[in-house]
C-alpha cells in the first residue's frame, strides 16, 4: 500500500509488480533451462534406433568400412536382425539371392543403414538393453541433481547453482569424441547428475522474484522453456540428423552462460535469509529502479538486517532449517508425502504418454513434437484456471479427469482407433496442467528456509516417475490394457491425497517451518 509520500510503496512490496526486471530475468533464466532440456532429452535421437543387417564377410565389400544395408544378394525371405543367413558351398563368384540355404547362424557383426545415431558408432546392434540403459543412466542422474541442487540453491544461493548446471552440464559435448561405451555412459550419468540441478535453481529463483499474484506465471514460463527446449532439438535433429554434429551444436553455445554472473541478480529472499543485507538492499533498489516503483530509499538504507527480515515477515528466522526439522512438523511431513507423490505422477504419466506416443503414425521426429505441442495448450489452461479458481482444486480434478481418459483409453478396444488417439491426446493435454500446477503448488507449499531442498526431494520423485515411465511399455507383453490403467490409477490417487493439502492462491510465502507451523498447526491437517 501507499507508504509516507504519494504513490510511495512499501518496501515488502518492491518485487510484487511485475516489470522490466522480471521480465529480462525471467527470460535469462530460461536460456539455461531450455539448453539442460535439450540435454535431458538428447538420447531420444542421439542414441535412437537404426535399421542394420547380420554383415556376411563372404559376400559383403570388404574395401570400404561401410557395405551397403541393401544389397541386391540379401535373401529375400524375412530373417531377424540378430541371425546371420548361413551360405551353401560356394564355387566362387558374387553372391547371389540363391546362395543362401534356410539355415542361419546367431549373428557377430552388423552392418547399418546409416551412422546417424550412437547405436552404429558404438556397435550396439542387438543389444536394446544396452542403448535404453543410456537414457536410464541419465534420468538417475537428473534425480540426484534434484536432491542436490536444492541443497546447494539454498547453501550458496539460486543465482550460482543455476548457472554452473547449465554450464558444466555441458560436459556431455566429449560424448561426441568417445568410442567406449562405458565412457560414453558415465559422461551421460554426470551430465544428468551436473545439469540437472539448473530445473531446481531457475524455478525457485524465478518464484522469489516475482509477486504473490504471479506465481502461477512464473511457472508457466518454466514449463513453457522446457517445451520450447524439446521443440527446438527435435527441429535440431530433424534437419542435423548425425548425432556427433547435432551434440556439437547443441552443447557448444553453453559456455556463453558464464556471463550471466554479471547480469543476473540473485534473490532478495535468500540474501535476506543468509545475512545478505546490503547485497539484498542493492538488489531492491535495483528492481526499484529498473521497474520505476517509487519506494523510500532512504529508509531502505537506514535498516538494519533485523528490521529488513520483519518488513518481509522473515524475523521468526534464525538459521537454516535442516531436514530434521521438517521430519519433526507434522504439517511438513504431510506436505511432502503430497507434493511428492503427485510430483511422481506428473513425472511418471507425463513421460509415460509422451514414450506411447511412438504408436502413433509418422517420422519420430513429428511424434516427439507433436507430444510435446500437445503440452502448450496445457499451460495456457494451467494459467487461467489455476490464478480464476485456486490452486487445489484445478489440480484435484485435473488428476482425477487424467486418471478417467487414461483408464478409459485403456478400456476402449482396438478396433475403436480414432476414440483411443482422443482419449490419449486429451489424457496428454489435461497432465500438461497438472504438470505445470503441481511445479507452482509445491513452491507454494514449503517455506523459504527450505523451499530449494524440499522442490530438490519433491523433484527427485518426479525423477523416479520419469525413470519408470520408459518401462511401462514391457507391461504390453502381458496385457495392453496395463499402462494406461496404471497410469490412471496413479493419477486417481494423486486427486484423492490433495484434498489433505491447503489452498496457496493469494497467501503469503511462509518464510520458516515454525511460521508455517503456527498458521497450519494443530487441528489444520484438512484445512482448505
Amino acid at each position: 500500500m501507499a507508504g509516507g509520500s504519494k504513490g510511495e510503496v512499501e518496501i515488502d512490496e518492491t518485487m510484487e509488480k511485475f516489470g522490466v526486471y522480471q521480465t529480462i530475468q525471467y527470460f535469462l533464466i530460461c536460456l539455461p533451462v531450455m539448453f539442460v532440456t535439450m540435454f535431458n532429452v538428447n538420447y531420444v535421437f542421439v542414441a535412437g534406433e537404426l535399421n542394420y543387417r547380420c554383415r556376411v564377410p563372404e559376400c559383403d565389400d570388404q574395401s570400404t568400412a561401410y557395405p551397403a544395408y541393401k544389397p541386391s544378394w540379401w535373401p529375400d525371405k524375412d530373417i531377424d536382425r540378430c541371425t546371420r543367413p548361413m551360405l551353401k558351398q560356394l564355387t566362387g563368384g558374387a553372391c547371389t539371392k540363391q546362395s543362401f540355404s534356410d539355415r542361419g547362424e546367431v549373428c557377430k557383426e552388423w552392418v547399418y543403414e546409416t551412422n546417424d545415431t550412437v547405436i552404429a558408432e558404438l556397435d550396439l546392434a542387438c543389444q536394446p538393453w544396452k542403448s535404453n540403459m543410456i537414457g536410464a543412466v541419465h534420468n538417475v542422474g537428473l534425480s540426484i541433481a534434484w536432491l542436490a541442487s536444492g541443497y546447494l540453491a539454498d547453501r550458496f544461493g539460486r543465482k550460482p547453482t543455476l548457472i554452473l548446471s547449465g554450464v558444466l552440464g555441458g560436459i556431455g559435448i566429449f560424448k561426441a569424441f568417445t568410442k567406449s561405451y562405458f565412457l560414453y555412459i558415465v559422461l551421460e550419468f554426470l551430465e544428468g547428475t551436473i545439469g540437472g540441478g539448473c530445473y531446481t535453481a531457475a524455478m525457485v529463483l524465478m518464484i522469489e522474484i516475482g509477486g504473490v499474484e504471479n506465481r502461477v506465471l512464473a511457472g508457466v514460463i518454466f514449463s513453457y522453456a522446457i517445451y520450447v527446449g524439446e521443440t527446438l532439438f527435435a527441429l535440431i535433429a530433424m534437419f542435423v540428423p548425425f548425432w556427433k554434429t547435432l551434440i556439437l551444436i547443441v552443447y557448444s553455445p553453453v559456455i556463453v552462460f558464464l556471463l550471466f554472473f554479471f547480469i543476473i541478480k540473485e534473490s532478495p529472499r535468500w540474501e535476506l535469509l543468509n545475512d545478505k543485507t546490503e547485497k539484498a538492499k542493492k538488489t531492491l533498489l535495483y528492481i526499484a529502479r529498473v521497474n520505476k516503483i517509487n519506494i523510500n530509499k532512504e529508509k531502505l538504507s537506514n535498516m538494519t538486517a533485523e528490521n529488513l527480515r520483519r518488513e518481509f515477515k522473515m524475523d521468526t528466522y534464525q538459521e537454516r532449517e535442516s531436514f530434521k526439522a521438517v521430519i519433526r512438523s507434522r504439517e511438513m511431513r504431510k506436505r511432502t508425502l503430497v507434493a511428492g507423490f503427485c510430483k511422481f505422477t506428473s513425472g511418471f504419466v507425463y513421460y509415460g504418454l509422451m514414450i506411447n506416443s511412438v504408436f502413433l503414425p509418422g517420422s519420430k521426429y513429428t511424434n516427439f513434437m507433436l507430444a510435446t505441442v500437445m503440452s502448450y495448450p496445457g499451460e495456457l489452461m494451467s494459467l487461467y484456471f489455476m490464478n480464476k479458481f485456486g490452486r487445489k482444486f484445478p489440480l484435484i480434478y485435473g488428476f482425477l479427469l487424467c486418471g478417467v481418459l487414461c483408464s478409459a483409453c485403456g478400456a476402449v478396444p482396438e478396433d475403436y482407433k480414432a476414440i483411443k488417439v482422443t482419449l490419449f491426446l486429451l489424457g496428454k493435454l489435461i497432465v500438461s496442467v497438472c504438470f505445470t500446477g503441481v511445479i507452482t503448488y509445491t513452491m507454494e507449499l514449503f517455506p523459504t528456509s527450505v523451499r530449494g531442498t524440499m522442490l530438490g526431494v519433491c523433484s527427485v520423485c518426479a525423477g523416479f516417475g520419469s525413470i519408470l515411465a520408459p518401462l511401462t511399455p514391457i507391461l504390453n507383453q502381458i496385457s495392453i490394457i496395463l499402462p494406461p490403467l496404471i497410469f490412471g490409477a496413479t493419477a486417481l490417487l494423486s486427486g484423492v491425497l490433495l484434498t489433505r493439502t491447503p489452498e496457496t492462491k493469494g497467501a503469503p510465502l511462509m518464510d520458516t517451518i515454525e511460521q508455517l507451523d503456527r498458521t497450519y498447526g494443530q487441528g489444520s491437517s484438512g484445512r482448505s
